[in-house]
């Protein structure tokens, strides 16, 4: 179904894409294959169970195209997270979880684990603070998108990028 996307004009940034192959990435063999929970895939994305679960939902939602993370990505790559976005809005709804007990988003780096674009969705409660903190929600104000935050909402970001703006941590 998401697959059918990247047919009708989700034209990715090729500047995005990372050319360097000589960094295995875990994420770019993501399959029941090599031992990953797919619970969704189709030619363009797959989800997963987070192996390290900082909510009792906690799933990853990644391109299957090496893209490097949410930095790398310029205004033509809105429609992809709206893409990644409805997928993870499928997961959750599949579980019967509220729209207000919802977070969908990205880690910016250094703040990341993976060099592989990877969208955190997630059903609240977290586990604990301290799996609260890993994913703090910085809103912005005064013409900002966000505030100071290594994590950055899906919407933040859709936002950001359709308004030419580039993700960081520092206020943007």
């Amino acid at each position: 179904m998401f697959g059918l996307f990247a047919i009708f004009g989700n034209q990715h940034d090729q500047a995005s894409k990372s050319t360097d192959s000589s960094k295995p990435c875990i994420f770019c063999k993501a399959s029941r294959d090599n031992g990953f929970d797919v619970v969704y895939e189709d030619a363009t994305y797959v989800v997963f169970r987070d192996n390290n679960p900082s909510a009792e939902h906690h799933l990853q939602v990644i391109p299957r195209i090496h893209i490097n993370s949410v930095k790398s990505l310029g205004k033509s790559d809105a429609s992809m997270l709206r893409d990644m976005r409805a997928l993870g809005d499928l997961m959750l709804d599949r579980l019967e979880i509220p729209r207000t007990r919802r977070r969908l988003g990205f880690h910016i780096p250094p703040f990341n684990s993976v060099n592989h674009l990877h969208m955190h969705v997630q059903a609240l409660p977290y586990r604990s603070a301290f799996r609260q903190y890993k994913y703090p929600v910085s809103m912005g104000g005064e013409g900002y998108h966000k505030g100071f935050s290594w994590f950055i909402t899906v919407d933040q970001a859709i936002s950001m990028l359709e308004n030419g703006a580039k993700i960081r941590v520092l206020k943007c």
